[in-house]
């Protein structure tokens, strides 16, 4: 089994009327970045999902939560790699 991590950064959005690049502008990341995060496309850095979580006044555990899947066999089967999720956002500047 592969880790993958989900997220309730769409919901806790939707939820607070916010929009993404508002989201974005408060933890100084691009619109993109919070779309592929929502979508569970890449996990945020451990200092970007701080940022998130504490925007919406909650513990990282809450926002952000391990999740495991079974490999795709039939992927395997074919040869071909299963890479998992990415990390992404890591090469930005943190503001103090």
């Amino acid at each position: 089994m592969r880790e993958l991590i989900k997220n309730q950064v769409y919901e806790l959005r939707t939820k607070s009327g916010i929009t993404q690049e508002a989201l974005a502008e408060a933890v100084g990341v691009t619109r993109q970045t919070i779309i592929v995060i929502e979508k569970g496309n890449c996990a945020p850095s451990v200092i970007l999902a701080l940022k998130i979580a504490k925007f919406f006044k909650k513990s990282l555990e809450s926002v952000f939560q391990r999740a495991s899947r079974r490999r795709d066999s039939s992927r395997a089967s074919r040869g071909k790699r299963d890479s998992g999720i990415a990390v992404c956002c890591q090469n930005f500047s943190v503001a103090t």
